[in-house]
Order: C-alpha cells, then structure tokens, then sequence
C-alpha cells in the first residue's frame, strides 16, 4: 500500500504563490506517476498536472506556464509550485500516484485547500 500526504495549502491573495508538497509513504518503490487534481465547490474533480519517475511532465491548460511541477525522487515527494494565482485556482487539490504511466491513479490522499482570494 501507499499512503500520500499533502501540505502547504492556505490563503492567498489574487497574483500570490503557493507551493504545495506531497509525500508518499508504504510501498513507494512501485510509483511511477504522481501528479494533482483539484475540485472546487460545485464543480467536477479536475486533473491539474503530472510527472512521471524520469521527471516527464504535463499540466492542464488552466495550469500551464503558471503553475510548476517537481519530483524528489530520493524522497518519495513532489511538489506544485503555483503562481500568478486566481480565484477561480481554489479548490481542494489532491495529491495522486500511480504504479505506471498510463491508466487510472492507484493511490489518492486527503487534500488540501487552496484558496485564492480576489
């Protein structure tokens, strides 16, 4: 089994930054992608941005040029790095992991909020 931890979500203001950090622990030597979604209030979950254990990367429309993902390998962990927020950024945003690079996420964590205010 593998257990995801997020942190680093909070307030911030429009145009502001936040990173957000995700650990997995357990059977972490069998991921192989990790990535974010997010789901704000009233609206469908939304994938936000992925990187594979070679450090490929992809990012939603909505995302991309603004936000930034990274992977420590050596740590089991990934981060977001998000800039140039907005409001319509706040959601709950979940930390996911999968054993491969293709198919459905094995593993999700509990989330955390992000809220940008305007």
């Amino acid at each position: 089994q593998v257990q995801l931890g997020e942190s680093g979500g909070g307030l911030v203001q429009a145009g502001g930054s936040l990173r957000l950090s995700c650990a997995a622990s357990g059977s972490s030597f069998s991921i192989n992608t990790m990535g974010w979604y997010r789901q704000a209030p009233g609206k469908q979950r939304e994938w936000v941005a992925a990187i594979t254990r070679d450090g490929s990367a992809n990012y939603a429309d909505s995302v991309k040029d603004r936000f930034t993902i990274a992977r420590d390998n050596t740590k089991n962990t990934i981060y977001l790095q998000m800039d140039s927020l907005k409001p319509e950024d706040t959601a709950v945003y979940y930390c996911v992991a999968k054993r491969t690079a293709v198919g459905i996420y094995n593993y999700w964590g509990q989330g955390t909020q992000v809220t940008v205010s305007s």
